[in-house]
Formats: C-alpha cells, sequence, structure tokens
C-alpha cells in the first residue's frame, strides 16, 4: 500500500530522477528490507522512505506528514542503466520545491554511505 495514497497532494510535475541514484536504490531493494528511513541531516526532522515504489521525503516531527513524493517511476522495459528516470513528483507543501534538489543529493550520500557500511557489493 502507498504511503501517499490517502494524502491529497498540492500539485504533481513530471521529473526525472538521476541513474546513479535510481540504481542505488535499486540495489538497496535487492539487500534490504523495504521501508528505509534515511535521514536528511541537513534539514531537521525530515526523513526520506524509500519505499518499493516510491520515495516520500516526510516530516516526523508531524507523524511523517509528506512533503515531496517521487511515484511512477517509468522504469518498465529499462534497457540502459546511465540514463536518468522518468517519474512523478508530488508537491504536499507549499515550500516543498526548496528541499527538493538537496534532498536527493543527501538520499544519495546516505544510501551510499549505508550500503557500504552493510558491505553489500557495488
Amino acid at each position: 500500500m502507498s504511503r501517499t495514497a490517502d494524502v491529497p497532494y498540492c500539485a504533481q510535475r513530471d521529473d526525472e530522477v538521476e541513474a546513479k541514484l535510481y540504481n542505488l536504490w535499486r540495489r538497496a531493494k535487492r539487500h534490504f528490507k523495504m521501508p528505509l528511513r534515511l535521514p536528511l541531516v541537513d534539514y531537521s526532522g525530515f526523513v526520506m522512505i524509500l519505499e518499493e515504489n516510491e520515495w516520500v521525503c516526510v516530516d516526523e516531527r508531524q507523524n511523517d506528514i509528506p512533503i515531496l513524493a517521487w511515484v511512477e517511476f517509468e522504469d518498465h522495459g529499462r534497457e540502459t542503466l546511465h540514463l536518468p528516470i522518468k517519474c512523478k513528483l508530488n508537491y504536499y507543501h507549499f515550500a516543498a520545491s526548496k528541499v527538493r534538489t538537496h534532498s536527493l543529493e543527501l538520499v544519495q550520500e546516505e544510501l551510499e554511505k549505508y550500503l557500504q557500511q552493510n558491505e553489500v557489493d557495488f
């Protein structure tokens, strides 16, 4: 079940996720039980919850209310590993665009650390 299914979003936009980050997530899905909660260290109280089919940036101080969510990844029939993945980006907060780019950078750093600490082969 989707974490965001019953939460109305303010806006939805087409987006792309860089291949490196998407591939790290796929690797983590094969080795760890989902969902993974990764702290967004530069944003007090924000965490990224990586699910089987979506990524949700939430404010854990407010009962995990969504701020942003990357959903509907278009990865079916994917033949290349180096191209970005198209998806939809849901905005749940009027100022969510301010954390969008940096939150993905932080997730990539945290995923790399998490996979290295748990000795998962790259």
